[in-house]
């Protein structure tokens, strides 16, 4: 088995590309979410297709919670997905956010993925990724990296897992003096 720290990164968000959200009341399939006690205290979790774990385990990369939900996305989702615990982004205090970046429209999540990227090759998932996000990653990040926008109304499709997946098997693994954690 490889070692996940020699692999890309994929920062996942989960409102979004998880649990799809904005479409039209009553477009959204429900499933089953097994006996989570969190679940109960979250009905957008009816929206979670338990499926997703199995496609995201079979990406060739780390995985790591790129969201708000912060630790609660391993104490709800990743039980109902049948994945482990996963990283965790701890973000910036808002006050500590730069109100520069604000306006010129980079997401408050950007400079935070690219530093804890570190240089290293990674995907981030999410649904309000922009072009000034793009911009920004491609003037500061050394490593490659894909800013994959996921349309919120449907979550994460078929094609999304497929460019994700084509876009992180061509990525080289980290070298043995450049490894890096999740």
């Amino acid at each position: 088995m490889t070692d996940p720290r020699w692999l890309p990164l994929l920062f996942l968000d989960v409102d979004g590309p998880l649990i799809p959200f904005g479409a039209e009341s009553g477009r959204y399939p429900s499933f089953r979410t097994g006996h989570v006690p969190a679940a109960a205290a979250n009905p957008l979790l009816t929206r979670l297709d338990p499926a997703h774990g199995e496609k995201l385990a079979a990406l060739p990369c780390a995985i790591v919670w790129a969201t708000t939900w912060m630790q609660d996305a391993n104490e709800c989702l990743a039980p109902l997905l049948g994945l482990a615990p996963l990283p965790v982004i701890t973000w910036p205090e808002p006050s500590s956010l730069d109100e520069q970046d604000e306006r010129a429209g980079l997401h408050w999540k950007t400079r935070a993925l690219v530093t804890h990227a570190a240089g290293r090759p990674f995907v981030w998932v999410d649904d309000e990724i922009r072009d000034a996000d793009r911009a920004w990653v491609a003037a500061h990040h050394r490593g490659p990296a894909l800013l994959h926008r996921v349309d919120a109304r449907v979550g994460l499709t078929e094609d999304d897992y497929a460019a994700v997946g084509a876009w992180v098997r061509r990525q080289p693994q980290v070298d043995g003096d450049d490894r890096r954690t999740a």
